[in-house]
């Protein structure tokens, strides 16, 4: 299963449950992304030819973020730009969640091991905002 949560024609992420199973490939970000998203399924024997990514130029206004569920469950919480809760989703083993927009934080239901995906350089003192989180009793998981 893919969900993305576009709240008012905002993607503030994308999900990729870990039972997500389709042939070939799927881009599931738009090009203007700075992270890009796809899943690949290939049978045996497939080629992907060597390549190289040539190098440009790139300028990116804000930082998106690949997180990787290894083990646990964590609870995600989403925010809009002005820190106000918007909704909830739990992740668990195996699944994969791209931050794009907005602000979030963790919960983490059971212990955790999370592989995390960004751009850098990152100057967490120049990057990151922080900010009180959504009171328990206002949280909403779909």
């Amino acid at each position: 299963m893919i969900e993305k949560i576009n709240i008012k024609g905002i993607i503030y992420a994308i999900i990729i449950k870990s039972n997500y199973s389709k042939e070939g490939i799927e881009f599931f970000t738009p090009e203007d992304f700075s992270q890009q998203l796809a899943y690949m399924k290939r049978p045996k024997g497939y080629e992907i030819k060597p390549h190289l990514h040539i190098k440009s130029l790139k300028q990116t206004t804000s930082t998106q973020e690949v997180l990787f569920i290894k083990s646990g469950k964590v609870r995600v919480d989403f925010y809009d730009n002005d820190k106000n809760y918007l909704t909830s989703r739990v992740l668990n083993v195996g699944d994969i969640i791209l931050l794009s927009e907005g602000g979030h934080g963790f919960n983490i239901i059971e212990e955790a091991e999370i592989i995390e995906i960004k751009q850098g350089p990152f100057d967490p003192a120049k990057d990151k905002t922080r900010f009180d989180a959504v009171k328990e009793e206002n949280i909403k998981i779909k």
